[in-house]
């Protein structure tokens, strides 16, 4: 699988017990904060809580373009395990 296709698998699987927010990092570098989001083939349609400088408060990303996300809740690690995350053995 491609970076895009994991990332995709992710929004696709994101469990209910962690909030569906954050920070979205592309690969040109931007920051997004999140508070929502809707998927597509190819791209995520993210919901902000307030405006970015240009008062855009939605922003559509391929999942090829994510380099990261930062969660900013705190959350304890055994819920990520439901996106296939696991502890070293």
């Amino acid at each position: 699988m491609t970076a895009g296709e994991y990332w995709r698998s992710l929004f696709e699987n994101w469990p209910s017990s962690v909030p569906r927010r954050g920070l979205l990092i592309t690969t040109f570098n931007e920051s997004i904060p999140f508070v929502g989001y809707l998927l597509s083939g190819g791209i995520v349609l993210l919901e902000r809580d307030k405006p970015d400088a240009m008062g855009a408060r939605k922003v559509m990303v391929a999942y090829d373009a994510i380099a990261a996300i930062k969660i900013t809740d705190v959350i304890e690690l055994a819920n990520f395990q439901a996106l296939g995350f696991q502890p070293p053995m």
